[in-house]
């Protein structure tokens, strides 16, 4: 069985993060949606506000999708989970050429067990990430090219309640 790890901040899921996690279905047999506790990076949403928003987005495939947090080394969490291949969506080659270095290494700390599966960003989200999304939702900016229409009523009530 193939079992992918997807890791991110996820803050929020966007339909470029979601064009990812339906492109990594096609190549494994299960997905893990790994939503990093980073305590050095304050986000909008709470770890389990971001697991909430995508379970609400992967409903229909959650047989084969598995939302989890992790802190720590990616490596150790794939281990723990039984995982042998990192996804990674790229929109750029400043993205490939970033990540590239963290897949030789986690493939090396692996001890060769680890692999990392680059999968490009459709073009109509090249440009799409999540702190974008957050910026147009703070000047009340359109979020349905950005965002789920779920995902954009639920970053619509943050930017208030952050707006005060």
């Amino acid at each position: 069985m193939k079992i992918g790890v997807y890791a991110g901040s996820f803050d929020p899921i966007t339909k470029g993060h979601y064009d990812v996690i339906k492109k990594s279905l096609k190549i494994t047999d299960k997905l893990i949606v790994a939503v990093m506790n980073n305590s050095n990076k304050k986000g909008w949403f709470s770890l389990e506000e971001r697991k909430d928003m995508i379970k609400l987005l992967v409903g229909e495939d959650s047989d084969r999708i598995e939302v989890k947090s992790f802190d720590g080394l990616l490596i150790n969490f794939m281990k723990e989970n039984g995982a042998d291949i990192i996804i990674r969506g790229l929109r750029a080659v400043s993205d490939y050429e970033y990540e590239l270095g963290y897949a030789f290494a986690n493939h090396d700390l692996s001890y060769g067990e680890i692999e990392t599966v680059f999968i490009p960003a459709a073009r109509e989200y090249m440009y799409l990430s999540s702190s974008s999304v957050r910026e147009a939702a703070m000047v009340g900016a359109r979020l349905d090219i950005f965002v789920d229409d779920k995902i954009a009523e639920i970053v619509k009530e943050k930017a208030k309640t952050i707006k005060g």
